[in-house]
């Protein structure tokens, strides 16, 4: 898969962790995407990812503060443009690291 728009098209199946958060986000499911940004994991790369994904959908909600909070956990700068500019940024650089 080689775009953002391929995959918010893809089925979920064999997706996991912040990919997973990122497209029930890209189907309208908040609440879902940020359950699985939540989840607990043990490798540090993929706790950071998850941070920034939940960074995203608090910057999403309004909830800037905390977005802020969860932007310093990934080691990001708050993000400041578009909401889809930064969900296709986040979709794409997780693609290019699988």
């Amino acid at each position: 898969m080689s775009t953002a728009e391929e995959f918010r098209q893809r089925p979920a199946e064999g997706l996991r962790g912040p990919l997973l958060a990122l497209w029930w986000d890209a189907q309208g499911d908040w609440e879902r995407a940020h359950l699985v940004a939540q989840e607990e994991v043990a490798h540090k790369e993929e706790s950071r990812d998850r941070a920034w994904v939940h960074a995203y959908l608090h910057r999403k909600e309004g909830d800037l503060a905390n977005a802020a909070y969860w932007y310093r956990q990934a080691g990001r700068a708050v993000a400041r443009g578009p909401l889809q500019d930064e969900w296709a940024a986040i979709v794409t650089e997780l693609l290019q690291r699988r």
